[in-house]
Formats: structure tokens, sequence, C-alpha cells
């Protein structure tokens, strides 16, 4: 299992399209995918989990990865959160 740290960058925060965006990036993946706000951990694979979070700008998330390509699953969503969806 690995954690990485990742700041949501985009101003309007994750709203739907960046949910989704989360989601079909996490399904791609075997190993299982969570996403913790303050303690309270959804699964990234859960549109309505990640919807959720109530993510805004500037929002610490945790993202917890354990399986067999979770190296990979991480640093995919770490650089798409990252990035700001692409709505920077």
């Amino acid at each position: 299992m690995i954690e990485k740290e990742v700041v949501v960058e985009n101003r309007s925060g994750i709203h739907t399209r960046p949910a989704s965006l989360i989601v079909k990036t996490a399904a791609k993946y075997k190993s299982e995918i969570y996403i913790i706000n303050q303690g309270f951990s959804i699964n990234a694979k859960s549109i309505i989990g990640v919807m959720t979070l109530g993510a805004g700008q500037g929002t610490k998330l945790i993202l917890s990865v354990d399986g067999k390509d979770e190296n990979e699953a991480i640093e995919e969503l770490f650089n798409l959160i990252s990035s700001g969806f692409g709505e920077l």
C-alpha cells in the first residue's frame, strides 16, 4: 500500500466533471483506491463517494492505493488532480 498527498488546484474544486474523471481513471486499475479528506475515506471508483468529498480549491487529499498496479494508479491520479483537471 502506498499513500500520497495531493492538493486540489482548480478553482471550482471537485465538482461533477472532475469527479467523473477521477472515477474513470481509478476504474482502469485493479488496485483498491481510496481518497481521504479530513479522516473521511471514500472509494475512488464510486462517483457518489467522490462527490461527497466536498473538496474545494486548496483542499489537501490523501490518495491511498493498494494492489499490483498501485504505482501506476497513484501517479496517474496524482497528476490528474494536481494538474487541475485541465481547468487551470
